[in-house]
């Protein structure tokens, strides 16, 4: 039979979604149905699409048994209501559950009140004839202490219970006042948009038709997360390649082929516009606007990492020795890489379902192994460790590593976070894999010596470093030594180096640095030394080193 409210010449197409190119930013999803044409028909229907859609974006094609051209393509926006009823029945029955645990409440604290005022008129009705009683010694201490003692802990009983009845009567009120704004807003109809994408054909005949569409979605994306492992015996860094999937679009991805790219269709083709980049002098009132400003904005925090789940495997690990060689491991589903100029794409061979909640999805993309070397940087003055850096090259027919926050392991130790940035194939990159006590490093100031008379009119102070650096690794290191003097910024005082040891220049910005190699258990010693000049009028300040 068919339905009035659908003319004879529109068909409704229904479809699935049977693959999805997830970009940075948006998503290319295909549709695919299968509709048996009769030669009438004139539009054909697909819906409903999400509201996210760019409807610019629709393309059209398809194959069958009979010719069909196809004509053009628009949309229309829908708007349905969902079905609210059970959610107001199951918020009605909540609410009438913790109004009943409210009366009871407050029953008990009505019937708290009434014994502390019965213990209230018994105090104030045996007051007199209780102290009669006690003045003509027909009382004996210890039956005073005894009621003294019932009415002292019958008043702590009863405000500790009425106490802890208000707390709850306070909680309960919470949860309904919580309950009743839920319950308003679904009461509250608010339409759901969508859209209809109309198809306009011409056909030639009788057959069925497999009709295929494609459209970007909004509301979807996915970031790279990588897990970093390397060993200090080892000089290899062990990457893997992962990726986060978010997508609120409004249509859920179940069983598609799912693609990850680079490309960034986001950007467009042309390249932006330089406008005119003006300059000014620094206005009082803008000053103090853009000052209260930054002042009001919070401190950036450090970024924790928690280790993953496996790294609470010490727990049983011992308890299953026995049997760990009967385990299987788990396989890691990877992706399929493929390189068109520099965007790169993932065709995963797992992970397809991947529902519109908002919420992240993770599969893995690719593990490999990357070569590396590893060498430590050390600034004494501000910091009395060294820490271990690794030089690592992506692979020259390698995929490009996104910018993403890696999480780094050291013989399976979770030892923090690092923030990779983008790396196309071929570049060399560096990783921060934090301290490394294996070596010590000491720093002490062992002269500061103020000339007892001025010399040419000037005041001279002197300092000298010592730093002892000890290497108690088993293994040859290379080390970066950088230490600090300080910088003049008034031309009346003067800061020379005056000796080193091993002998070096001064850097820009009163940096000193030694590349040192050190052989394992080798103790190495670096002194330096410093003059600082200025007139005796002069009060200098930041000297305090």
């Amino acid at each position: 039979m068919v339905n009035p409210e659908i003319p004879s010449w529109r068909k409704t197409v229904q479809s699935e979604i049977v693959a999805v190119t997830v970009y940075t930013d948006r998503a290319l999803v295909t549709r695919r149905g299968v509709v048996d044409l009769t030669g009438i028909e004139q539009e054909l229907v697909i819906t409903p699409v999400p509201a996210t859609l760019e409807t610019e974006s629709v393309r059209v094609s398809g194959t069958g048994t009979v010719g069909v051209r196809l004509v053009g393509v628009s949309s229309e926006r829908i708007y349905t209501t969902e079905p609210v009823a059970e959610r107001v029945a199951h918020l009605t029955r909540q609410i009438q559950q913790l109004e009943a645990e409210k009366r009871h409440l407050q029953a008990q604290v009505d019937a708290l009140a009434l014994q502390s005022s019965f213990i209230a008129g018994l105090r104030e009705k045996t007051e007199e004839p209780f102290s009669q009683s006690l003045s003509r010694k027909n009382l004996s201490l210890s039956e005073t202490l005894d009621f003294l003692n019932f009415l002292g802990s019958q008043y702590s009983e009863y405000a500790i219970a009425s106490g802890e009845c208000k707390t709850q009567h306070q909680e309960l009120d919470k949860q309904l006042q919580a309950l009743h704004t839920s319950l308003q807003k679904i009461q509250t109809p608010h339409p759901k948009e969508s859209f209809n994408l109309l198809i306009a054909v011409e056909i030639t005949g009788e057959g069925e038709f497999e009709l295929e569409l494609s459209y970007l979605v909004n509301r979807a994306s996915w970031t790279p997360l990588y897990d970093l492992r390397f060993s200090t015996t080892s000089d290899i860094v062990h990457l893997s390649y992962l990726a986060e999937i978010t997508q609120s679009s409004g249509e859920d991805w179940i069983g598609a082929n799912l693609t990850l790219s680079t490309a960034k269709p986001g950007l467009g083709t042309l390249p932006p516009q330089l406008e005119p980049w003006y300059i000014d002098t620094l206005r009082p009132q803008i000053a103090r606007q853009r000052r209260s400003r930054f002042a009001a904005q919070p401190p950036l925090l450090p970024s924790i990492a928690e280790p993953p789940a496996s790294a609470a495997r010490g727990d049983w690990q011992e308890q299953d020795e026995v049997t760990e060689d009967s385990l299987i491991p788990a396989e890691t589903v990877t992706a399929e890489v493929s390189k068109e100029g520099s965007v790169v794409t993932f065709k995963l061979n797992g992970g397809g379902n991947i529902p519109s909640d908002g919420a992240p999805h993770k599969t893995t993309i690719f593990n490999d192994d990357y070569p590396c070397s590893f060498d430590y940087v050390a600034m004494p003055r501000l910091v009395s460790f060294a820490y271990l850096q690794a030089n690592v090259k992506n692979s020259p027919n390698g995929a490009t590593l996104l910018p993403g926050k890696a999480n780094i392991f050291r013989d399976n130790v979770f030892i923090g976070t690092t923030q990779l940035e983008n790396i196309a194939p071929g570049q060399e990159f560096k990783l921060n894999l934090g301290i490394d006590e294996g070596l010590k490093i000491e720093r002490d100031l062992v002269e500061r010596q103020v000339d007892k008379r001025l010399i040419s009119n000037q005041r001279r102070i002197t300092y000298s470093y010592r730093l002892i650096i000890t290497n108690l690794l088993d293994k040859e290191v290379n080390l970066k030594v950088t230490e600090q003097l300080p910088v003049s910024r008034n031309e009346q005082i003067k800061v020379r180096l005056s000796r080193s040891n091993p002998q070096i220049q001064l850097g820009e910005m009163g940096v000193l640095e030694w590349q040192l190699t050190l052989p394992p258990q080798e103790r190495r010693e670096i002194y330096y030394q410093f003059n600082v000049e200025y007139p005796p009028e002069l009060t200098v300040i930041g000297l305090d080193i």
